[in-house]
């Protein structure tokens, strides 16, 4: 039943000084003129979680274009839009009693703001206001019965919003999953834009670095678009310097926008990025690694563009591995150990980079990145001295360097490495991107002629393997073929019935910042998952535990339990993830990679046999 403000209001100024407790008695839907507002959940005192609050308005009344929210992916960028809105007014009005989530740099799909065929609608959280454990119901009629209807109404009005932001926003977020799209069909794994800003303004903030004065580089475009500028890498006193492709792996793109870009572009394979310390080679990967997500306008990073389910890799020394088949990395320990389905609650660097790998090709990725600053050492090279002094079958670790070729040739799986030490990898490299004071140049071919090899030789090494390959699968049509570890897909792994129902877990998972979920009495550590970028994502991997815990059953593998979150995400939205309980809280969504991070992490996962 619908009440009117008065009623609310009323109700409000009568509880004034009131134990706390009788603020259950507002629950209920509210209209005012266009704004309804929806009181969901009361807070049970003034230290509980605070109240789940919705505020909506229907299409007819907010005059929004319906060319800007036609599918899902508009409809995420459209919100993400109107989150912003949002959230610069409350800051403005210093209202800190509503709570709508603050968005970062990335754009992802989230339940804060809602837009669907009938209206728009945010969730919020509201900190009922209280004198010690008496209700202030004046103040919270101001909040509930005049603050809240009014944001809505600079939210959602289309007339109070600036309609030329709101369709740049719009089409920016289209112009970069169509040049995703257009990446992933030329077989490239990802793009960097000409006038880049990569440097962030320091280790603690997101936000690009400023450039220097004069300098009016635009991201990757020779059509006047102005979404930021920047650097290969890294920063000067003086502020970023502007990313510039190498001639050699510089390509242009037109969009169907009209929109122009222009810069480099990462083919498929075995790329090597090298310079000196503090030259910005790590500040490209970082990049690449969140350009896995769309990001705004300004951020600099707007023509990053990355294979979305390019994943991080590093060492990971102390987590838990159940059942992986590490034994391409990693065989013939002394121990006897089988690393065919390899187990431990607290893996050393070079088995948790092992775990940390195959997981993510299990998971789905195509594209590896990699630091050797946060890589196990013994994993990822071993010299010529040392496998003369160690036979190799004295050594059960098969380095890195040995698989990276085959990792692509034969399982289409590549790597973005980063070296900074060591020459290992220019063997098996297709491309070698050099730093200079922030500045790339391709030196691929003077890192051929160093390890006294040519382009041409690797293609043909390339074209034997994929002969080899052909003949591969007829002797597997044959039945004749020996199973190669490496290259075979792996056993499946399939948890049991009661891989996520502990008996001791008795309250719903939850997230503990941007790096943990407590998962009953456990905590899984998502510390090391560097792609989680927002602690509305791990609350979105918190859900879907609880989501996988439904879909297992013995029979379902962990890589048809993701697919199948996915697909129902795609269909559904994260209201799907929770049940479509009226107000979700804020949750956005993690990748399918991330939410197998956290499975593989929890210490009381089992599977069957």
């Amino acid at each position: 039943m619908n009440s009117p403000r008065s009623t609310l209001a009323a109700t409000l100024h009568s509880l004034d000084g009131r134990s706390y407790g009788n603020y259950k008695q507002i629950r209920g839907r509210y209209e005012f003129g266009p704004v309804t507002v929806f009181i969901d959940r009361v807070q049970v005192d003034p230290f509980a979680s605070p109240s789940k609050v919705r505020i909506r308005i229907n299409r007819a009344e907010a005059g929004f274009p319906t060319e800007l929210t036609t599918d899902r992916h508009d409809r995420t960028a459209a919100a993400d839009f109107l989150l912003r809105v949002g959230y610069t007014e409350l800051s403005r009005l210093e209202q800190r009693a509503i709570i709508l989530g603050r968005p970062g740099q990335e754009v992802l799909e989230r339940t804060n703001v809602i837009i669907d065929d009938d209206g728009f609608e945010a969730r919020l959280l509201v900190n009922l206001p209280a004198r010690g454990r008496r209700i202030l119901g004046h103040q919270a009629a101001d909040i509930l019965t005049r603050d809240l209807p009014e944001l809505a109404q600079t939210m959602f009005l289309h007339s109070n919003l600036r309609a030329d932001d709101l369709h740049e926003h719009v089409q920016l977020h289209r112009d970069q999953l169509e040049l995703r799209d257009r990446l992933g069909a030329e077989d490239f794994l990802g793009f960097i834009g000409n006038g880049a800003i990569l440097p962030r303004k320091s280790g603690d903030s997101d936000l690009p670095m400023s450039t220097p004065a004069g300098d009016t580089a635009s991201a990757g475009t020779a059509s006047g678009d102005t979404a930021g500028g920047g650097t290969a890498g890294g920063g000067t006193a003086s502020g970023a310097v502007a990313f510039v492709s190498p001639t050699s792996l510089e390509r242009s793109f037109t969009l169907s926008s009209g929109r122009s870009l222009t810069g480099m572009a990462i083919p498929r394979g075995v790329t090597v990025i090298v310079g000196g310390g503090y030259h910005g080679k790590s500040t490209i990967l970082r990049a690449l690694e969140r350009g896995v997500y769309p990001h705004i306008a300004g951020d600099g990073r707007e023509w990053v563009i990355t294979d979305p389910s390019a994943a991080s890799i590093r060492a990971e020394d102390g987590r838990a591995v159940t059942g992986d088949d590490i034994s391409p990395f990693i065989n013939n320990l002394p121990s006897g150990t089988d690393t065919r389905s390899f187990t431990t609650t607290n893996a050393s660097g070079s088995t948790s980079q092992a775990a940390n790998l195959v997981e993510a090709v299990e998971a789905g990725t195509r594209t590896l990145l990699i630091d050797e600053d946060t890589s196990a050492t013994n994993f990822m090279i071993r010299d010529d001295r040392m496998r003369a002094l160690i036979p190799a079958e004295r050594e059960p670790i098969t380095p890195f360097v040995d698989r990276v070729r085959p990792l692509f040739t034969r399982r289409g799986v590549s790597t973005v490495l980063v070296a900074g030490g060591s020459s290992a990898f220019f063997e098996v490299a297709d491309h070698v991107i050099a730093l200079d004071a922030y500045v790339p140049s391709e030196v691929t071919e003077q890192a051929h002629k160093l390890v006294g090899i040519t382009s041409a030789e690797l293609e043909r090494e390339a074209e034997s393997v994929r002969e080899s390959e052909l003949d591969r699968e007829a002797e597997l049509d044959r039945g004749t073929a020996d199973t190669d570890a490496l290259f075979a897909e792996p056993h499946p792994r399939i948890p049991t019935a009661k891989a996520l129902r502990p008996s001791s877990k008795t309250k719903s998972a939850k997230a503990k910042g941007l790096g943990t979920v407590q998962f009953g009495k456990s905590f899984i550590d998502l510390a090391a998952v560097s792609q989680l970028v927002d602690p509305q994502q791990t609350t979105g991997v918190a859900e879907a535990l609880e989501y996988l815990a439904e879909i297992f059953d013995a029979k379902t593998s962990l890589t048809e339990a993701l697919a199948e979150i996915d697909a129902m995400l795609d269909a559904q939205g994260l209201d799907g993830l929770t049940g479509h309980r009226d107000h979700p809280g804020h949750i956005s969504r993690p990748r399918a990679l991330e939410i197998a991070a956290a499975l593989n992490r929890f210490r009381g996962l089992y599977l069957v046999g």
